[in-house]
């Protein structure tokens, strides 16, 4: 059992930056498509950004393209999101996410972090 850790959340105002990241814990995260998904209050999850296994395919949501980057360092076990020029919209419980399907969609990932909040002020 992958067990996710998030941190870096936080209050930001408008145009601000943050930098989210997830530890974990086991040596086979390396083996992992690693995910971050978001939940607004209200709304349903949904995916933000991920990456390959092995690093080298990413993917984002429209809404986030050009702002956010995702990043991992296998030999330290962690994914890194990269949030800038961020939007009142941006507000949700940032989840980081772990798994062996399709990295874009909830049901692929098998492991799922306790979330980090993060609040974007106008």
């Amino acid at each position: 059992q992958v067990q996710l850790v998030e941190s870096g959340g936080g209050l930001v105002q408008a145009g601000g930056s943050l930098r989210l990241s997830c530890a974990a814990s086991e040596r086979t995260f390396s083996r992992y498509n690693m995910g971050w998904f978001r939940q607004a209050p209200g709304k349903e999850r949904e995916f933000v950004a991920a990456l390959s296994w092995s690093g080298g395919s990413t993917y984002y949501a429209d809404s986030v393209k050009g702002r956010f980057t995702i990043s991992r360092d296998n030999a330290k076990n962690t994914v890194n999101l990269e949030m800038n020029s961020l939007k009142p919209e941006d507000t949700a419980v940032y989840y980081c996410a772990a798994g062996s399907g399709i990295p874009t969609m909830r049901g692929g990932m098998d492991h799922w972090g306790k979330g980090t909040l993060v609040v974007v002020s106008s």
